[in-house]
């Protein structure tokens, strides 16, 4: 075949892209999926939390691979019927499970111009990746710091507790590690963090190759902090048994109750130690917005690491975690991996060295940052910080209200916006969880569950910013009564008879 012959061959022609035959109907569609999601948000009021997948919704997604095209508005039609009313529930103010954003307008909006622009932030030089840097610069300005501290975006913080711990070993062992593998020194590393941690940590120290016997989980206080004393102890039982201490996790936001550790005097035990010092600040490190919560984060400045998810408190649609880390170079010797392929030039799109792909796994990465940088543009931070600081205040409301009723009773002291409660019951447990299940299926309201010294507790976690005092009154008045109809039925405290059902 001749080259013209193959010019000839490849022309394209009206089905040899995927690009629309007729951009007016696609623009037309695009714009009602707006409307519709727009519409979603402002009146999801009138939705329940969540509602139980069907068992006819839930086969339709067990079909064979399309061979075949499909109309884009039958396929949108799909997800409008039997997608978008049974998904998660956290854009709901009912939503209390666990500790998810609601996200935003603003958010939704910037997603979809990342999705246009569909920038690679893995490396090179376009704006996007600015945007990006725009972010860590502010990150580093919040949490004070310096100017060499390193930063990216990440899927949320158990990918960013992950890394840190990848940082901290390779501090620890040295860059040879990264060829020769953690060796006999690899196994005599020991990290530390306390019973209220969350489980992502050892997962962490599994997937880091230290193992995750090699993480101690140290006791905790009476408001769930750890023990600091205990934890000094532990770390010099195991330096006299031959160990190699390297790495201190603090909790800014405990998942049970939303504790702080105590990060001024973690900070100053690891400078005295020389060990590393990483906070989990999931949701709780963007409490610094709030003034009247920052002051319980003092010592969180002198972190060698932070993780942290805009996706919680800061609102921003899934997924936004990010990654802080105070000397960039470390961060750098613990990812980089030149490659011929990845070759840096001074000028071209191949410039604009470094690249966020020398400090984390990812070379493909999303424009995550666009939906980061649009929210903390469009609100600012003091009103992100008053959104913060009503959920917590929030929280005290639901604590007074159960204080107040006699068939409830509150399982843990109320720190942040994390309230954990029961129904008073002869086999609480059992009732507890039923109960929870019961407000599930009734679209009234979605907490979760947790256990607390061997107890089940309900759980409402109060991040989503449209979630106001009738929503807590919603939640109180279905414990109750759903409360008190399982425990009836059961001969347990009350017979309630022929009760109404609630109203959605």
């Amino acid at each position: 075949m001749t080259i013209l012959q193959r010019q000839q061959s490849l022309q394209s022609g009206p089905d040899e892209n995927l690009d629309p035959r007729n951009w007016d109907e696609v623009r037309a569609l695009g714009h009602r999926m707006l409307d519709d999601m727009l519409d979603y948000a402002a009146n999801i009021r009138e939705r329940p939390v969540w509602s139980p997948i069907p068992d006819d919704v839930r086969a339709r997604f067990r079909a064979a691979l399309p061979a075949a095209p499909t109309a884009l508005d039958e396929v949108y039609r799909e997800f409008a019927d039997f997608v978008l009313p049974y998904a998660t529930g956290n854009v709901h103010p009912g939503f209390m499970g666990w500790v998810h954003g609601g996200g935003t307008a603003v958010g939704m909006l910037a997603e979809m111009l990342a999705a246009g622009l569909n920038a690679n932030l893995g490396g090179r030089d376009h704006m996007p990746i600015e945007v990006e840097r725009q972010i860590v610069e502010w990150m580093r300005s919040m949490y004070g710091f310096p100017a060499e501290a390193s930063g990216i975006f990440v899927t949320g913080t158990s990918m960013a507790n992950l890394m840190a711990v990848l940082v901290a070993r390779t501090a620890a062992l040295g860059s040879s590690a990264r060829q020769h593998g953690v060796g006999h020194q690899g196994a005599l590393l020991t990290a530390y963090t306390s019973k209220a941690a969350h489980g992502c940590i050892t997962r962490a120290m599994d997937i880091a190759g230290c193992g995750s016997n090699a993480l101690r989980n140290i006791a905790v206080d009476r408001d769930h902090r750890i023990d600091v004393e205990a934890l000094r102890v532990q770390i010099a039982r195991d330096r006299e048994a031959g160990l190699a201490p390297f790495l201190v996790v603090g909790s800014a936001g405990t998942v049970d109750i939303g504790a702080i550790d105590d990060l001024a005097a973690l900070g100053e035990l690891c400078r005295q130690q020389k060990l590393w010092f990483h906070v989990d600040g999931a949701y709780g490190a963007l409490g610094i917005l709030a003034p009247a919560l920052a002051p319980r984060l003092a010592g969180i400045e002198s972190a060698d690491s932070i993780a942290l998810d805009f996706h919680k408190w800061g609102q921003v649609p899934y997924d936004a975690g990010f990654l802080l880390v105070r000397d960039g170079h470390r961060h750098r010797d613990a990812f980089a991996a030149p490659a011929a392929y990845l070759r840096r030039e001074t000028r071209g799109l191949a410039a604009g060295s470094s690249w966020p792909c020398d400090i984390g796994p990812d070379l493909s990465r999303g424009f995550r940052a666009l939906k980061t940088w649009f929210t903390l543009k469009t609100y600012g931070t003091e009103r992100l910080g008053a959104v913060i600081a009503r959920t917590c205040a929030l929280a005290g409301y639901l604590e007074a209200r159960i204080q107040a009723e006699p068939r409830l009773e509150l399982m843990a002291p109320v720190q942040l916006n994390i309230v954990c409660f029961r129904y008073r019951a002869m086999e609480p447990c059992k009732i507890n969880r039923e109960i929870v299940a019961d407000i599930h299926e009734s679209g009234i309201a979605a907490p979760s569950t947790t256990v607390l010294d061997g107890q089940l507790a309900i759980r409402a976690a109060i991040v989503n910013h449209r979630t106001d005092v009738c929503d807590i009154d919603a939640l109180i008045a279905a414990v109750l009564e759903f409360g008190d109809r399982r425990a009836g039925s059961s001969g347990d405290l009350v017979d309630v008879g022929d009760s109404p059902p609630l109203a959605m």
